[in-house]
């Protein structure tokens, strides 16, 4: 039964795939061992997604900027920048006062590309201050873990695409 926790664990930290995947997978499993516990899986699968904020936060920016001029990675580097440079401006323009709604609503609309690995790399390159990036980034992921329950609870994980 751990090696299931810990396998959604995992998923939900691979940056794209996050919470959006982990929980069609969670149900995948549930339907499969109706003894999984749905409640502490999402706990688990929330756990896992906010674990790389805080290093994603503070060391993401910096190894990008550092790796963005290498000849092997630098392209992808400098889509990341490109990527989360963007991210952030269209959040800015979006939100002006209000930065920390539109950065919640970002990361907790399960598009893809939008997840807390995308909203705390936009949240460091604005300088947004630590705490209340990482609170609208958990509010976030909230959000979404519950949008996308509801989606698969009806079934629809697989049509739209989720998994």
């Amino acid at each position: 039964m751990l090696k299931n926790y810990l396998y959604v664990f995992f998923i939900s930290m691979v940056p794209l795939i996050e919470l959006r995947g982990a929980i069609p997978v969670m149900y995948g499993i549930n339907t499969a061992n109706p003894e999984f516990n749905l409640l502490l899986g999402y706990i688990v699968i929330a756990i896992g997604n906010m674990l790389p904020v805080p290093f994603i936060f503070f060391f993401a920016r910096k190894v990008l900027e550092w790796g963005a001029d290498k000849p092997i990675i630098g392209k992808f580097f400098t889509f990341c920048l490109n990527k989360g440079h963007k991210g952030g401006e269209q959040l800015q323009k979006k939100a002006g006062r209000g930065l920390f709604v539109a950065l919640l609503l970002f990361v907790g609309i399960p598009l893809p590309g939008t997840g807390a690995w995308t909203g705390t790399l936009a949240a460091s390159l604005l300088d947004m201050d630590f705490k209340s990036s990482v609170t609208a980034i958990m509010l976030g992921v909230a959000l979404a873990g519950i949008i996308v329950g509801v989606i698969c609870t009806l079934g629809f994980g697989a049509v739209f695409g989720i998994a």
